[in-house]
Protein backbone atom coordinates (compact mmCIF):
# COMPACT_ATOMS: atom_id res chain seq x y z
CA UNK A 1 0.00 0.00 0.00
CA UNK A 2 1.40 3.35 -1.08
CA UNK A 3 1.82 5.99 1.66
CA UNK A 4 2.58 9.68 1.18
CA UNK A 5 3.57 11.57 4.31
CA UNK A 6 3.73 15.32 4.85
CA UNK A 7 2.34 16.40 1.47
CA UNK A 8 -0.97 17.41 3.01
CA UNK A 9 -1.79 18.99 6.36
CA UNK A 10 -4.92 19.20 8.46
CA UNK A 11 -5.06 22.07 10.90
CA UNK A 12 -1.41 22.67 10.05
CA UNK A 13 -0.42 19.16 11.14
CA UNK A 14 1.05 16.73 8.61
CA UNK A 15 -1.13 13.75 7.71
CA UNK A 16 -0.49 10.55 5.78
CA UNK A 17 -2.35 9.78 2.57
CA UNK A 18 -2.70 6.15 1.60
CA UNK A 19 -3.63 4.63 -1.71
CA UNK A 20 -2.25 5.08 -5.18
CA UNK A 21 -1.55 8.69 -6.12
CA UNK A 22 -3.02 9.50 -9.51
CA UNK A 23 -1.52 11.89 -12.00
CA UNK A 24 -2.61 13.69 -15.16
CA UNK A 25 -2.53 11.20 -18.03
CA UNK A 26 -3.33 8.16 -15.86
CA UNK A 27 -6.34 6.03 -16.66
CA UNK A 28 -8.88 6.75 -13.92
CA UNK A 29 -9.25 3.54 -11.90
CA UNK A 30 -12.68 2.06 -11.33
CA UNK A 31 -14.21 2.25 -7.86
CA UNK A 32 -17.38 1.21 -6.09
CA UNK A 33 -19.14 3.56 -3.69
CA UNK A 34 -22.71 3.84 -2.42
CA UNK A 35 -25.53 6.04 -3.62
CA UNK A 36 -27.85 7.64 -1.10
CA UNK A 37 -30.26 4.70 -1.51
CA UNK A 38 -27.41 2.25 -0.60
CA UNK A 39 -27.12 0.90 -4.14
CA UNK A 40 -23.65 0.50 -5.64
CA UNK A 41 -22.21 3.14 -7.97
CA UNK A 42 -19.05 2.69 -10.02
CA UNK A 43 -17.16 4.80 -12.52
CA UNK A 44 -18.91 3.08 -15.44
CA UNK A 45 -22.25 4.40 -14.09
CA UNK A 46 -21.09 7.92 -15.00
CA UNK A 47 -21.02 6.86 -18.66
CA UNK A 48 -19.03 8.71 -21.28
CA UNK A 49 -19.58 12.16 -19.83
CA UNK A 50 -16.78 14.40 -18.59
CA UNK A 51 -16.50 13.84 -14.85
CA UNK A 52 -15.65 16.20 -12.02
CA UNK A 53 -15.00 14.26 -8.84
CA UNK A 54 -15.16 16.56 -5.85
CA UNK A 55 -13.54 14.86 -2.87
CA UNK A 56 -14.40 16.04 0.66
CA UNK A 57 -13.75 14.74 4.19
CA UNK A 58 -17.32 15.31 5.46
CA UNK A 59 -20.31 17.21 4.16
CA UNK A 60 -21.00 18.31 7.76
CA UNK A 61 -18.13 20.81 7.73
CA UNK A 62 -18.18 24.37 6.42
CA UNK A 63 -15.55 24.04 3.68
CA UNK A 64 -17.01 20.76 2.40
CA UNK A 65 -20.45 22.34 2.35
CA UNK A 66 -19.12 25.31 0.35
CA UNK A 67 -17.31 23.01 -2.08
CA UNK A 68 -20.44 20.95 -2.71
CA UNK A 69 -22.70 23.99 -3.07
CA UNK A 70 -20.18 25.62 -5.43
CA UNK A 71 -20.15 22.59 -7.72
CA UNK A 72 -23.94 22.25 -7.53
CA UNK A 73 -24.23 25.83 -8.86
CA UNK A 74 -21.51 25.28 -11.47
CA UNK A 75 -23.11 22.06 -12.74
CA UNK A 76 -26.08 23.89 -14.23
CA UNK A 77 -23.72 25.77 -16.58
CA UNK A 78 -21.81 22.76 -17.94
CA UNK A 79 -23.16 20.58 -20.73
CA UNK A 80 -22.38 16.86 -20.80
CA UNK A 81 -20.54 16.99 -17.46
CA UNK A 82 -21.37 14.90 -14.41
CA UNK A 83 -20.28 16.05 -10.96
CA UNK A 84 -19.74 13.51 -8.22
CA UNK A 85 -19.04 14.48 -4.61
CA UNK A 86 -17.45 11.64 -2.68
CA UNK A 87 -16.96 11.49 1.10
CA UNK A 88 -17.05 8.81 3.78
CA UNK A 89 -20.27 10.21 5.24
CA UNK A 90 -23.03 7.66 5.54
CA UNK A 91 -25.48 7.73 2.63
CA UNK A 92 -28.30 8.75 5.00
CA UNK A 93 -26.36 11.82 6.13
CA UNK A 94 -25.55 12.72 2.51
CA UNK A 95 -29.22 12.48 1.56
CA UNK A 96 -30.20 14.70 4.49
CA UNK A 97 -27.46 17.21 3.57
CA UNK A 98 -28.63 17.38 -0.06
CA UNK A 99 -32.23 17.91 0.97
CA UNK A 100 -31.34 20.65 3.47
CA UNK A 101 -29.08 22.48 1.00
CA UNK A 102 -31.05 22.00 -2.25
CA UNK A 103 -28.22 19.95 -3.81
CA UNK A 104 -29.88 18.54 -6.91
CA UNK A 105 -27.26 18.63 -9.66
CA UNK A 106 -24.34 16.96 -7.88
CA UNK A 107 -24.45 13.24 -7.13
CA UNK A 108 -23.23 12.60 -3.58
CA UNK A 109 -21.63 9.22 -3.03
CA UNK A 110 -20.34 7.44 0.07
CA UNK A 111 -16.98 5.68 0.25
CA UNK A 112 -17.51 4.65 3.89
CA UNK A 113 -17.85 0.93 3.28
CA UNK A 114 -14.72 -0.06 1.36
CA UNK A 115 -12.73 3.16 0.79
CA UNK A 116 -12.63 1.94 -2.82
CA UNK A 117 -12.44 5.40 -4.36
CA UNK A 118 -10.10 6.75 -1.69
CA UNK A 119 -7.59 3.92 -2.01
CA UNK A 120 -7.71 3.80 -5.83
CA UNK A 121 -7.18 7.56 -6.11
CA UNK A 122 -4.90 8.10 -3.09
CA UNK A 123 -7.17 10.30 -0.96
CA UNK A 124 -7.48 8.26 2.28
CA UNK A 125 -6.21 10.00 5.42
CA UNK A 126 -4.61 7.14 7.31
CA UNK A 127 -4.91 8.74 10.74
CA UNK A 128 -8.65 9.49 10.45
CA UNK A 129 -10.16 7.11 7.86
CA UNK A 130 -11.54 10.14 6.07
CA UNK A 131 -10.88 11.36 2.55
CA UNK A 132 -8.60 14.32 2.02
CA UNK A 133 -9.92 17.29 0.03
CA UNK A 134 -9.38 17.47 -3.70
CA UNK A 135 -10.68 17.46 -7.24
CA UNK A 136 -10.21 15.00 -10.09
CA UNK A 137 -11.33 15.68 -13.66
CA UNK A 138 -11.73 12.72 -16.01
CA UNK A 139 -12.39 13.02 -19.73
CA UNK A 140 -14.99 10.96 -21.60
CA UNK A 141 -12.56 8.00 -21.69
CA UNK A 142 -11.79 8.30 -17.96
CA UNK A 143 -8.29 9.65 -18.50
CA UNK A 144 -7.20 11.99 -15.68
CA UNK A 145 -6.98 15.53 -17.08
CA UNK A 146 -6.69 17.41 -13.77
CA UNK A 147 -6.00 16.38 -10.20
CA UNK A 148 -5.60 18.46 -7.06
CA UNK A 149 -4.75 17.12 -3.63
CA UNK A 150 -5.45 20.27 -1.59
CA UNK A 151 -2.35 20.98 0.53
CA UNK A 152 -4.31 22.03 3.64
CA UNK A 153 -7.50 20.01 4.15
CA UNK A 154 -9.27 23.02 5.69
CA UNK A 155 -8.82 25.16 2.55
CA UNK A 156 -10.92 25.21 -0.60
CA UNK A 157 -9.67 23.69 -3.85
CA UNK A 158 -8.89 25.65 -6.99
CA UNK A 159 -12.35 25.62 -8.58
CA UNK A 160 -11.35 27.90 -11.44
CA UNK A 161 -8.46 25.70 -12.56
CA UNK A 162 -10.66 22.57 -12.49
CA UNK A 163 -13.46 24.25 -14.47
CA UNK A 164 -10.90 25.63 -16.94
CA UNK A 165 -9.69 22.07 -17.61
CA UNK A 166 -13.29 20.84 -17.99
CA UNK A 167 -14.09 23.56 -20.53
CA UNK A 168 -11.13 22.40 -22.66
CA UNK A 169 -12.84 18.98 -22.87
CA UNK A 170 -16.34 20.18 -23.79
Amino acid sequence: MEKREGLVTMGGNPITLIGKEIKVGDQGPDFTVLRNDLSAYSLKDAGDKIKIISVVPSLDTGVCELQTINFNQTASDLDDVIILTISVDLPFAQKRFCSANDINKVITLSDHRDLSFGMNYGFVIEELRLLSRGIVVLDRNNVVRYVEYVKEVGEQPNYDKAIEEVKKLI
